[in-house]
């Protein structure tokens, strides 16, 4: 029996490459299908972001032209973990499986068919990794490459190399939905679930239009938790403050062990001058990141929806 394959894409201000992404991936579909991979069933769904360009038009146009494709728009712009997660429980009542990609198709979409064959063999999630970042300029490679590494430190298992590129089961996305916490960062929460999983590996392509929405302070915000909150911020403001004052520390301990060895500085007050900045910055520092702890906390007491669904593009 063929698998009924829903492929999630969110979309935030799309518009100049959601035709083309729409044309190759009914055209693989029509391959799988033609292989008897997956089931005539299956769909293509576009969740819409809370666009601010044609993007909600083009998917609403893509729906009526063919059955393959669905769509959900959310209410307002929501974050693209949010978004994600609004297209697999969307998806789940219908689907035997769901791969998530980004709507730009840099992620190669041939890796599908190996994510298929694992799935088939047992395995209820798949998880794309790029062979290299040869395609990432050096600020984009570097800050990618401590990312994982710090992850990685702070116990956070991540898979290296891989974004939200994904074969997920039916079980595995039901037993996702029993995860309630606000703050979602699904690279590390997926892996921590427990079912039989395996990767594939794919190259990244050039992005055919538009440009990408991961602006340097997205993908640092996405690095500290994946989702912004404008009511912790002030606390971000304070580790930050702490921690230039930390650098500052040390350039001014620098100077002033060096103007003590040369006899330009009273006795005493050079280790005065030391303690005060360092221990002045620590507990900066340290306010700042039990800060972090409390806003999440905050958050997450507060038990609101991840999105709303203003509406939904389907039909059987």
């Amino acid at each position: 029996m063929s698998t009924v394959l829903y492929l999630v894409l969110p979309c935030y201000n799309e518009e100049e490459c959601l035709r083309d992404t729409a044309a190759k991936l009914k055209e693989k579909y029509a391959a799988l299908e033609k292989a008897g991979k997956i089931d005539g069933a299956s769909k293509i769904m576009f969740v819409n972001d809370g666009s601010a360009d044609g993007t909600g038009k083009i998917i609403e146009e893509l729906y009526r032209s063919d059955s393959m494709f669905c769509g959900v728009n959310l209410s307002t712009n929501c974050g693209h973990q949010n978004a994600l997660i609004a297209g697999l429980m969307s998806a789940v009542s219908d689907a035997d499986a769901v791969i998530s990609i980004d709507a730009d198709l840099q992620q190669d979409i041939n890796a599908i068919d190996e994510m298929l064959e694992k799935y088939e063999a047992g395995c209820d999630i798949v998880y794309g990794v790029r062979n290299d970042r040869s395609s990432d300029g050096f600020f984009k490679k570097i800050t990618a490459l401590g990312f994982y590494r710090f992850m990685h430190a702070m116990g956070c298992h991540t898979i290296s190399n891989h974004a939200d590129y994904r074969l997920m089961s039916k079980r595995a996305i039901e037993s996702l939905s029993e995860y309630g916490e606000v703050n979602l960062f699904l690279r590390g929460l997926i892996p921590t679930m427990g079912y039989s999983s395996d990767v594939v590996y794919f190259d990244v392509k050039e992005r055919q239009a538009g440009v990408s929405k991961y602006t340097p302070g997205k993908m640092l915000r996405f690095a500290i938790d994946g989702i912004t909150s404008f009511s912790i911020r002030p606390i971000r403001m304070i580790t930050l403050a702490g921690f230039i004052m930390f650098i500052f520390s040390l350039i001014s301990v620098i100077q002033t062990i060096y103007e003590y060895f040369v006899g330009k500085t009273l006795p005493g007050f050079a280790s005065i001058y030391c303690a005060v900045w360092f221990i002045g910055s620590l507990q900066l520092m340290a306010i700042g990141i039990i800060g972090e702890y409390i806003g999440r906390i905050y958050m997450e007491t507060k038990k609101r929806p991840r999105y709303h669904i203003e509406s939904r593009l389907w039909r059987q």
